[in-house]
């Protein structure tokens, strides 16, 4: 197995066990990048179900920009330092648009988490292990081309 379907597998699994979709990206390619962190899966938690349930950004993206932002951001105030991060997030956002129809997370999966019923109807459709799994594995893959 190629170490990119296995990083691909080790988001989706984490996702499949109870991480949100942008916990599942960032802590997979945080580790193959830098190795284990305990701040790494908190600090992306309130990004599930596009941003606090509620819809938007999906946090597969989100995920996947603050993965980039970890390996090619900077810690200093200057634009030119910021710039290689700044286009693999763009680069990165249009190809996830692109292969997913949409960066919102209700229109991804087609529920609107923010009403506690839909919310309820999603976890019931299974939508998150087919359609959320997917996407994370795509974002996983996309990262993977992009920024190696």
């Amino acid at each position: 197995m190629k170490l990119e379907d296995t990083l691909c597998e080790k988001a989706a699994q984490r996702l499949l066990k109870g991480y949100n979709c942008a916990q599942s990206v960032l802590l997979t390619m945080f580790e193959h990048w830098n190795g284990e962190n305990d701040l790494i899966p908190k600090i992306a938690t309130a990004f599930g179900g596009g941003i606090g349930l509620g819809g938007s950004l999906c946090g597969a993206l989100t995920g996947g920009v603050m993965s980039i932002g970890i390996r090619y951001g900077s810690n200093k105030p200057v634009l030119e330092e910021r710039l290689r991060a700044l286009q693999l997030a763009r680069k990165f956002y249009r190809r996830f648009e692109k292969e997913n129809g949409s960066v919102f997370c209700r229109e991804i999966i087609g529920y609107d988490l923010s009403i506690p019923e839909e919310l309820e109807k999603a976890w019931r459709s299974g939508i998150f292990e087919e359609k959320c799994v997917v996407v994370v594995r795509k974002a996983v893959e996309s990262l993977l081309e992009i920024c190696e």
